[in-house]
C-alpha cells in the first residue's frame, strides 16, 4: 500500500504542476498553488509549498521523476533530492539514494549543500564591499528600490519579507477571478510596504518625535464624501493619488481638518484626531480577532469604515470591520463590497455580486483505496519496490561527497 501511495503521490504531484501552470488556482479565488491546496485539500501551507516545489523542479530531473513513478522512491527522499539535483549530479544522487534510507539521504543533502556553501565563503569579501542600496522616485510617481545586501542583511530582509506577505497573504484565499493573481514580485512590494509601516509605527529612532516619519496625504472632504468629486487627493509631495485610495487611508488614520479661504490660503486647522480612538480599537481587534475577509484571518488589520465616515457613516463597532492591508485595498479600489447583514453577520461580496463563501464545498470522496489501485494498474509493485538495498553499514557521508559532489572531485 506505501508502494502504491508514492506512485499516486508521483501522479498527484504532475497534477499540481499541471494545475499551477495554468493557474488553475487564480480561477478558484486563490493567490497561489499552496494557498490553494492548503485552503481546499487541508494541507499546512508549509508542507503544501514544498509539494509545489518539488512539482515544479521534477521535470528538470526526469530520471528521479521516473523513479519516483514507479514507486523505486519515496516522496521524503525526492523532496531532499530535488533541493541539490541537477542535469550533471541527477544519475549519481539516483543511484546513491536507492542504497541510503530516507534519514542518509537527508545527511547527504544537507553535506552537498554544505559543500556548495564553502565554495561561495570566497565571495564574501567582494559581496561586503559591494553592498549598496538606492530608493528614487521616477516620472510617473512610483518609487524605485535598487541595491545590493550582504547575506546576512539580505536574509534578514528576505524574512522580514516573507512574514509581512505571510500575514497579507498566506491565509487569504479569494482574489477577483477577473484579474491576474498578484505575483511574487508585488506581493513582496506589499510586504516591503508593510514593513515600512511597521518600523513608522514603532518609530525608527525612540528619541525623534513620531511625526518626523509620517506620510501625510492631503485630500478635500468632497473628494472623501464621493470619489467622483472633483477635488484634490495627493501626498504631501504632491504625487497624485486616487481619490479611493485616500478613502481607504482615511478609514484608520490621525486626521487634521483644514480649511482654506478662496485664495487658497489656510484659514483654519484643528486638533489632530484619530479616526477610530484607542478604547474602540481594542474592542474591534478582541471582536474580530483579525481579517475577517473570508478565509484570511491575519492579526496585522486597519480598521474599516463599512460606511465610509466622510459619507456619514458613524465611527461605532457595528459601522467598522477588521481587514488586513491588502483585504482593505480590495473592498476599496478592488470592486469587492462589504456589508452587515440584519442578524450582525458580515457579507462579502465579489465585484460581479457573488456572495463570497466562507469555507470550501466538500468534495465527494470514493473508495479511496480501490480508486487507487486502479489508478495504478500496469506499474509493477511488490513488497521489495520501496524498500532500499542497504544493507545496514554506516554512512560515511565525507567520502560519498569526495566521490560525488563535482567541487569535491579530486580535492
Amino acid at each position: 500500500m506505501s508502494a502504491h501511495i508514492e506512485v499516486a503521490t508521483a501522479r498527484l504531484l504532475d497534477m499540481i504542476r499541471e494545475f499551477d501552470a495554468r493557474a488553475g488556482w487564480a480561477e478558484a479565488g486563490a493567490k497561489s498553488c499552496a494557498e490553494w491546496l492548503s485552503w481546499r485539500v487541508g494541507v499546512d501551507l508549509n508542507a503544501a509549498g514544498e509539494r509545489v516545489r518539488v512539482a515544479r523542479a521534477l521535470p528538470n530531473v526526469p530520471p528521479i521523476r521516473d523513479a519516483f513513478a514507479r514507486g523505486e522512491l519515496s516522496y521524503s527522499k525526492v523532496r531532499a533530492l530535488t533541493r541539490v539535483a541537477t542535469a550533471h549530479t541527477e544519475e549519481r544522487l539516483l543511484i546513491a539514494s536507492t542504497s541510503m534510507t530516507a534519514e542518509q539521504v537527508e545527511r547527504l543533502v544537507r553535506a552537498w549543500r554544505r559543500v556548495d556553501r564553502n565554495a561561495e565563503h570566497q565571495q564574501t569579501a567582494r559581496r561586503q564591499k559591494s553592498r549598496s542600496l538606492h530608493v528614487y522616485q521616477d516620472e510617473d510617481g512610483m518609487f524605485i528600490v535598487r541595491g545590493r545586501l550582504t547575506p546576512e542583511a539580505g536574509a534578514v530582509l528576505r524574512q522580514a519579507l516573507a512574514a509581512a506577505c505571510d500575514r497579507l497573504y498566506a491565509n487569504a484565499r479569494v482574489n477577483d477571478p477577473e484579474d491576474d493573481p498578484p505575483t511574487l514580485g508585488q506581493q513582496q512590494a506589499d510586504g516591503l510596504g508593510m514593513i515600512a509601516e511597521v518600523a513608522l509605527h514603532r518609530d525608527l529612532d525612540p528619541g525623534a518625535p513620531g511625526a518626523r516619519y509620517q506620510v501625510v496625504v492631503h485630500v478635500d472632504a468632497a473628494v472623501l464624501a464621493d470619489p467622483d468629486q472633483p477635488g484634490e487627493s495627493a501626498l504631501e509631495d504632491g504625487a497624485h493619488l486616487s481619490a479611493e485610495s485616500s478613502r481607504r487611508l482615511a478609514c484608520d488614520a490621525s486626521r487634521v481638518v483644514m480649511r482654506h479661504g478662496a485664495d487658497g490660503r489656510v484659514t483654519e486647522i484643528g486638533a489632530r484626531t484619530r479616526t477610530i480612538p484607542p478604547a474602540l480599537r481594542r474592542a474591534l481587534n478582541h471582536r474580530d480577532r483579525g481579517c475577517r475577509f473570508p478565509g484570511c484571518g491575519s492579526r496585522f488589520t486597519q480598521g474599516h469604515h463599512i460606511r465610509h465616515w466622510a459619507s456619514g457613516g458613524p465611527t461605532t463597532l457595528s459601522n467598522l470591520a477588521s481587514l488586513c492591508r491588502r483585504h482593505h485595498r480590495s473592498v476599496h479600489e478592488d470592486g469587492f463590497e462589504v456589508e452587515r447583514r440584519p442578524d450582525g453577520e458580515l457579507e462579502f461580496r465579489r465585484p460581479d455580486g457573488r456572495v463570497l463563501p466562507m469555507v470550501p464545498a466538500r468534495p465527494d470522496v470514493q473508495d479511496a483505496e480501490e480508486h487507487l489501485r486502479e489508478q495504478n494498474a500496469g506499474v509493477r509493485l511488490d513488497a521489495d519496490t520501496l524498500r532500499p538495498n542497504w544493507c545496514g553499514e554506516p554512512l560515511d557521508v565525507v567520502h560519498a561527497i569526495d566521490v560525488m559532489h563535482p567541487r569535491a572531485i579530486g580535492h
